[in-house]
């Protein structure tokens, strides 16, 4: 089989982000820092070749995608199992009032408990179960080709895990920047992170605010 070069990119900033509140799987627009990254990040990507765009179905994905797929003119594919982990009874708190509220809760999912399924939403296990059968029908569909996927912060973790073969529970020892750039590279002998939190696009983006 030959090699598959899969471009994925986080979506853009989003009002929630920027004041660390859970998004998880609540739909939520990009704010306008988004926006600008979302257009910068497509100036860069169009200067590759890809064969298909996916995306997950939720909002500030979509909106990410959207410069890009014009620019390309490829049409938009998208696929739910790229959406972020559910995030439970987390979702659409701040993170200090989880703590504060939930401090068993938080410990768990601080320790990365790759069971906890933050009691009404998904398990860490779950979670790279799905992120990992997406990608691999990406690689499936198009093998040999490459491919561009715009996705979630929490999908991006589990692929890298995937590629270092680093454990569910192992510490985070990777960035995951908003509208980051990541190259992986699919082949017989495995996953290969070949280029990862590529920011260098949003400069433009920074300077146009």
């Amino acid at each position: 089989m030959p090699i598959t070069r899969i471009c994925m990119v986080r979506h853009g900033e989003t009002e929630w982000n920027a004041e660390g509140r859970v998004q998880g799987q609540t739909d939520i627009p990009l704010s306008r820092v988004g926006v600008k990254q979302a257009h910068a990040a497509a100036a860069a990507l169009c200067q590759h070749d890809f064969s298909a765009i996916y995306s997950s179905d939720l909002m500030r994905v979509r909106q990410t995608a959207e410069p890009s797929v014009r620019r390309l003119a490829l049409p938009l594919q998208l696929d739910p199992d790229l959406r972020e982990r559910h995030y439970g009874i987390f979702e659409r708190m701040l993170y200090t009032e989880v703590r504060s509220r939930y401090p068993e809760h938080y410990a768990r999912f601080n320790a990365k408990d790759p069971d906890f399924d933050l009691e009404t939403g998904e398990s860490l296990r779950t979670f790279f179960e799905r992120s990992l059968r997406a990608l691999n029908r990406i690689v499936e569909r198009h093998g040999g080709e490459q491919v561009l996927v715009f996705t979630h912060g929490g999908v991006l973790d589990m692929v890298h895990r995937h590629a270092r073969e680093l454990g569910l529970s192992a510490p985070r020892d990777f960035g995951i920047p908003n509208c980051g750039i990541n190259w992986i590279e699919v082949s017989p002998q495995g996953w290969t992170v070949s280029c990862w939190a590529d920011i260098a696009h949003l400069d433009t983006a920074r300077d146009d605010l």
